[in-house]
């Protein structure tokens, strides 16, 4: 029964999952190009009625892919790895970055909520892009931390003889997914991160630097 329950949240975490990082690049590689060519009424249009809902979709795809994923590393504490912690560590932030930042600024530009428009848009967008950076090398050590190279090995084991592994890799690739979450709620939209070709290019080389970071250290 226990492997039924822990298949079932898995397969949920998966498809909302999928709900969520879909709805994530659709906003950022889509939604964004468009309303950068649409005229006044269409843009008008779309913010009234299809962005409202196709956030409302997106919050709440990644409220239940972090519940889901919270049951999960319960279930599998004895077997987490660096890769795990790495991975969950940047998904927690995607969700907070969605429900504490992006949504609340969202609101404004939508015209849900009272405030300035022009300072609330940069703030979403900092965040949206944010979590696109890392939406790449958190995908990348979900996978990797049970399919990838040593995956599960007694080095990488996060719980090793009942006390806490602090891997050289895991500190300081902590503290490098750490220092960008700072940027996204006190920092700037940096160059390489504002067009999509940029974004998407940056991601890549995160989840390089991260998971060269993580195997060798």
């Amino acid at each position: 029964m226990e492997l039924l329950i822990e298949f079932l949240f898995r397969w949920g975490h998966v498809l909302f999952g999928i709900a969520w990082i879909g709805l994530l690049y659709y906003f950022n590689f889509v939604q964004g190009e468009y309303f950068k060519e649409a005229t006044a009424d269409a843009k008008s249009d779309a913010t009234q009625k299809l962005v409202p809902n196709a956030l409302w979709w997106f919050r709440w795809a990644a409220f239940f892919t972090f519940l889901t994923g919270l049951y999960l590393l319960e279930a599998i504490s004895g077997r987490l790895n660096e890769g795990i912690i790495l991975g969950a560590l940047m998904g927690t932030l995607m969700m907070l970055n969605v429900w504490g930042i992006i949504w609340p600024n969202q609101k404004i530009v939508i015209g849900l909520k009272e405030g300035d428009a022009a300072i609330a848009g940069p703030k979403a967008l900092l965040a949206s892009r944010t979590n696109t950076l890392f939406s790449f090398a958190m995908l990348y050590f979900m996978l990797s931390s049970v399919h990838g190279p040593g995956a599960g090995s007694l080095s990488e084991l996060f719980i090793l003889n009942g006390s806490l592994n602090l891997t050289t890799g895991l500190l300081l690739g902590t503290a490098i997914i750490l220092i960008i979450e700072m940027n996204a709620i006190w920092g700037k939209l940096f160059s390489f991160i504002a067009s999509v070709r940029g974004v998407i290019s940056s991601g890549l080389v995160l989840t390089v630097l991260l998971s060269s970071v993580s195997y060798y250290l």
